[in-house]
């Protein structure tokens, strides 16, 4: 174990990557203009109205924009909230939670570019349907469009096999399992097989049925969860202040040893802190413009606003709640971690009540994420199979059939080994680092073409700017308009 602890913090999560992810968020920050900060009033009115409005702006499309972000969301507010978040701290101590929300900060406009790029450069099928994401806009945005040739071919081996490896090391299975049963005294095992029957149900109708059951359950989630936590932080109010400064105290010192804990240096607190805001929020790692892709939009920065919503809401607002409670109710320092902390601060803020909340609210986190994932992870196996192949329907059928195994495999191995969740959480950091640097490096390498479709969004829909009427807002239609002008020319 002390030697995966060495490769995960040392290399893949090492302080390179955390330089990246920082000069990355800060390089989009600039050359947007801070986006994020200068327009939020747009920010939000344009979220709230796409998601409250019962028309879509566009017909094209498989996912309205509500199903879009509720699967998205889904997948990005879930387990990383509960577990990760709690292990965060656990680990790095009261100061990771200033450079998780550090990294929300800058992951909003990250998400912005990275849904954007996913929506432009996506594939249209036959039957209507979309279908995008970082492997898509690698091979036309740096392969046929830029000419290049080994460049995206690396970065998409590196991104998909990275991506794949989630598939393996999933941990939404594993923390309700271990949410369930520390707070029911049921088996982790019988837990673990109960929820890998859920998912199946849940996965059975495929992309369309999942948008409709996730824009159902998800707005409910996460006002249910943060009814509980806003009602533990106002019972201990007097306490805000002093968690406040525990988290800023050790954001630049770490944290010595206190109770339970084991104590924390400053490169520790940086490390666990990026590395749980981007399992939480995503931003970077390119799985939610997989999801975002499918929406039915007129414009791709109008979809990627919505990718700053759902960091801001991911991380600005529900891990400093889960934060929050953790701290203001002592629990930080008590020596546990993963899930059954966030448990046990519930339980210290409500009663046993309150455990029995949380413990419903992980299972609900747990299976949107695991859909979510699902749904990813199918656009890849779509993408490396490739449109209108005999092969297509059956590989996607046994896809189907054997993505809720590796998670119950998961819970028996960890059951059987007696496996910490901390030791656990590593295999999560394992699965992100990987794809996270191949995604950052193609939205730098694309951050022209995001520019020039933010420049147009703000020309046609902000007033700022003069609109070109010439320019196409997808690449598909880009590139069908090119071709019917060589038509005409060489006629």
């Amino acid at each position: 174990m002390a030697l995966m602890e060495k490769i995960v913090w040392e290399y893949l999560w090492g302080m390179p990557l955390i330089f990246i992810i920082l000069f990355v968020g800060v390089y989009f920050t600039f050359i947007t203009g801070f986006f994020q900060f200068r327009y939020i009033k747009h920010i939000f009115s344009t979220s709230f109205s796409r998601l409250f409005s019962k028309k879509s702006d566009s017909e094209d499309g498989t996912l309205s924009s509500l199903e879009a972000l509720s699967i998205a969301a889904g997948a990005t507010v879930g387990v990383g909230n509960i577990g990760g978040v709690a292990t965060a701290i656990a680990v790095g101590g009261p100061g990771a939670v200033f450079w998780l929300i550090v990294a929300g900060i800058l992951g909003q406009v990250i998400k912005m570019a990275e849904v954007t790029l996913a929506v432009y450069f996506r594939n249209t099928q036959s039957n209507g349907e979309t279908y995008g994401g970082p492997t898509y806009y690698i091979s036309k945005g740096l392969g046929k469009e830029k000419g290049w040739n080994v460049i995206p071919k690396v970065l998409a081996f590196i991104f998909i096999f990275g991506f794949g490896v989630g598939f393996f090391l999933t941990m939404q299975n594993y923390t309700v399992s271990e949410a369930i049963s520390t707070t029911f005294n049921v088996n982790m095992i019988t837990v673990s097989v109960v929820y890998t029957v859920l998912l199946y149900l849940m996965i059975s109708g495929g992309l369309p049925s999942l948008g409709k059951i996730a824009s159902k359950l998800v707005p409910f989630m996460i006002i249910f969860y943060l009814g509980g936590g806003v009602f533990v932080i106002l019972k201990n109010i007097t306490v805000v202040p002093h968690a406040i400064n525990l988290i800023f105290q050790g954001a630049f010192t770490g944290t010595a040893a206190l109770g339970g804990f084991a104590g924390a240096a400053f490169s520790q607190v940086i490390k666990i802190g990026m590395s749980r805001a981007v399992y939480s929020n995503e931003a970077g790692w390119g799985s939610s413009p997989m999801i975002h892709a499918s929406a039915k939009t007129d414009h791709p920065v109008r979809q990627g606003i919505l990718g700053i919503f759902e960091v801001f809401l991911d991380t600005i607002v529900i891990c400093t709640i889960t934060s929050l409670v953790i701290l203001v109710t002592g629990e930080w320092s008590s020596g546990l971690s993963g899930a059954e902390l966030t448990l046990s601060a519930f339980e210290t803020g409500i009663g046993s009540f309150g455990r029995i909340i949380l413990a419903t609210g992980v299972l609900l986190f747990g299976i949107t994420t695991s859909s979510g994932l699902y749904a990813q992870i199918e656009v890849l196996v779509r993408y490396l199979i490739g449109e209108g192949k005999k092969t297509e329907k059956i590989i996607l059928s046994i896809y189907k059939w054997t993505y809720p195994l590796p998670g119950l495999l998961l819970v028996v191995v960890a059951v059987a080994k007696g496996m910490p969740s901390t030791a656990v959480w590593l295999f999560a950091d394992m699965s992100t680092a990987l794809p996270i640097f191949a995604n950052l490096l193609s939205i730098m390498l694309l951050s022209g073409t995001f520019i020039k479709l933010l420049k147009d969004y703000k020309a046609r829909y902000m007033g700022i700017g003069t609109v070109d009427p010439d320019f196409n807002v997808f690449y598909q239609n880009d590139k069908e308009s090119e071709t019917s002008t060589d038509n005409i020319v060489n006629e």
